[in-house]
């Protein structure tokens, strides 16, 4: 049993780092963790892909949380997580919790899941970013069999939707956008655009639950 309890930037604290990557070989996360390590070989020391998080619901997962690239932050934790010491993080944490979303139904990655910034700041995924990850997300893609849905988050995540219902033809697709600071705190009512999906995200998968 865990010591720490859930919560916004926990991934800060060096031992909650420690432990999580302990958790990694867990059954519903452990195919994941081979996934990214496998990855991380293809490509090579130069390129930095973080893991998936244990907390969240592995290949168990019925919805898919999209971003467009790992920030310095996940980099710096080992993880694509809520939990992750940045803002975007923590909204997303609490986010979901007010959507009623339970962690074990989704799980988070990235349209590009390396690294692609200077270590201080993130640079926008290009086209050709996107199109080099293809391969990686139609992989990831056959490990999540109870996946319900996929949500695009941030206009350059959204670019790939064509490509997933390639994909994953018939898969339901939400699009949201992203819980950074910037869109969050720049007006009123952006914090309600990104719950308002959120929370439609969480009729769908009951629904789909009920069938």
């Amino acid at each position: 049993m865990t010591p720490f309890e859930d919560a916004p930037k926990l991934l800060g604290n060096e031992v909650a780092r420690n432990e999580r990557l302990t958790q990694l070989q867990e059954s519903h996360v452990s195919p994941l963790t081979k996934f990214v390590e496998t990855l991380r070989r293809e490509k090579g020391p130069s390129f930095e892909i973080p893991f998936f998080d244990p907390w969240d619901g592995g290949t168990e997962a019925r919805v898919l949380n999209l971003l467009e690239a790992p920030g310095p932050k996940a980099v710096r934790s080992g993880f694509i997580s809520c939990n992750n010491p940045d803002e975007t993080a923590k909204n997303s944490f609490e986010l979901h919790r007010a959507a009623g979303i339970p962690r074990r139904w989704s799980v988070s990655w990235n349209i590009v899941p390396w690294y692609i910034g200077t270590g201080i700041k993130i640079r926008p995924a290009k086209a050709d970013d996107i199109a080099a990850a293809t391969h990686s997300l139609e992989k990831l893609l056959g490990l999540l069999p109870n996946l319900k849905a996929i949500v695009l988050i941030g206009r350059k995540a959204q670019r790939a939707e064509d490509r997933i219902q390639t994909l994953r033809p018939g898969i339901k697709i939400f699009c949201s956008p992203h819980p950074s600071p910037l869109f969050v705190n720049n007006a009123p009512g952006n914090r309600d655009k990104i719950l308002s999906v959120l929370r439609n995200v969480r009729l769908f998968l009951e629904q789909s639950i009920a069938r």
